[in-house]
């Protein structure tokens, strides 16, 4: 069971604020026990003018306009039925396990698919050379298991670099910069220069730091680890455990040493989730967060950095810019009483994908889709994403049923560790090792 939402980049429960409406879970069981809601069970019939597509807050939001779009074009009512991140699980392991599912399309997180993969049905056709051309490259790589796509990317985030523009413009600050460290003050690309800048920030008399350690979420560290080269992060490709490689080590030694020795991040790194760093950002606590992109357009009006932030490209190691995808697949059961009303659905949310951006959530699996805001003002965040989506050391997680596991036992409890000053973070990754082998054998 996915027990802590940690997946598609960010914890949704808390902050996102989208919680499922009341009656969500109540009014997709009373859809019915069969394959579109109609009461019939997978592979019968039933009214063919309308779908029902289970999702969470996020899926919702970005759904709606699609929804609206194809009941235009086709006629067709699409009910969107949102459930909370857990019980939207809940609801297709069980569901799909029994083969009487009450939707006809659902969406999907990503460290789902591998364990619901033999009963979704293939979307092969769907996915030309076409297709494939408009999609990130590790969400093409992660919509397939068995040799067969499953999942439609509909939507997909990934860290990238903020920073606070009216400290890095400053003519004061930059001068003082370039004296300390010989090269002008701009947006880190580097490990190096992230920790200089960090330093350089950090003031705790003005209640400033150079940037934030999160040690309650592992997606961070992770993609500092395909940052330093490592094939994969924590598994490789055939399944092999790797998270005491030199990679992983030299990503967890930058990483909590930006806490342990630099000392250029708030008290409580630990602890530090999220929502925690967003705030800290926000009240203009710290000079750089690296955070999921699609922050940068809910920034508070009333924020203290409201106004003064850029963005950039994740910051990159010696494999250059890297980052964790964050996406999300629309799927529909084996089976299905409508399967090819469903397929047409998926289809039109990809064709149509750019109106999800013009939602709150404002997000997008198409290249184009980003490609066609990024001049716009107001996204400048999206030549980042764009950047960091397509850098050739991008990965997405392993294919395992076994990650939420891994994650909520393992690696989470092994970087909070690693944020003691003083830590073996060898010991540690070598005891994460033995942790994971036991999980996965």
């Amino acid at each position: 069971m996915a027990s802590r939402a940690t997946t598609g980049g960010w914890p949704r429960r808390g902050f996102l604020g989208l919680g499922a409406g009341a009656g969500a879970a109540a009014l997709l069981g009373a859809a019915g026990c069969g394959a579109g809601g109609s009461g019939t069970a997978a592979g019968g019939s039933g009214d063919d003018k309308s779908l029902t597509v289970a999702c969470e807050g996020g899926g919702k939001i970005e759904l709606q306009p699609v929804a609206d779009k194809f009941k235009q074009d086709t006629g067709t009512t699409v009910t969107l039925v949102e459930l909370p991140y857990d019980g939207l699980f809940n609801r297709l392991t069980s569901e799909l396990s029994g083969n009487r599912a009450s939707f006809d399309v659902c969406a999907v997180d990503a460290v789902w698919i591998p364990l619901l993969a033999g009963k979704l049905a293939p979307l092969d056709d769907l996915f030309t050379a076409e297709v494939r051309n408009d999609l990130f490259p590790a969400l093409v790589q992660e919509a397939q298991s068995g040799g067969k796509f499953i999942g439609m990317p509909v939507w997909t985030n990934s860290e990238i670099l903020f920073y606070r523009k009216d400290l890095f413009e400053d003519p004061k600050e930059k001068a003082a910069f370039e004296k300390k460290y010989g090269y002008p003050l701009a947006p880190p690309t580097t490990w190096q220069q992230f920790t200089d800048i960090a330093t350089f920030f950090t003031r705790p008399g003005q209640k400033l730091y150079g940037t934030d350690v999160k040690g309650a979420v592992e997606t961070e560290w992770l993609a500092h680890v395909l940052q330093a080269g490592s094939p994969g992060v924590v598994l490789d490709d055939s399944g092999n455990v790797i998270v005491d490689n030199a990679q992983h080590l030299a990503a967890l030694t930058f990483y909590a040493d930006l806490n342990n020795k630099h000392k250029v991040a708030p008290a409580g790194a630990a602890q530090t989730d999220w929502s925690a760093a967003q705030n800290l950002f926000n009240q203009g606590q710290t000079a750089m967060t690296r955070f999921w992109a699609h922050a940068y357009r809910q920034i508070p009006a009333d924020a203290k950095v409201a106004g003064k932030v850029g963005a950039a490209p994740m910051i990159g190691g010696t494999a250059g810019v890297a980052g964790i995808p964050g996406p999300w697949y629309l799927s529909a059961p084996q089976g299905g009483a409508k399967a090819d009303l469903a397929k047409q659905f998926i289809k039109a949310a990809y064709d149509n994908n750019a109106l999800s951006i013009d939602t709150s959530l404002g997000l997008a699996a198409r290249k184009s889709a980003y490609q066609s805001y990024a001049e716009k003002p107001g996204f400048e965040s999206f030549g980042p994403l764009l950047a960091t989506l397509n850098a050739g050391a991008t990965r997405p997680r392993p294919a395992s049923p076994h990650w939420q596991r891994i994650v909520d036992s393992v690696l989470v409890p092994t970087i909070q560790k690693a944020l003691t000053p003083g830590a073996d973070y060898a010991a540690l990754l070598k005891a994460a090792r033995t942790q994971i082998e036991g999980i996965v054998k």
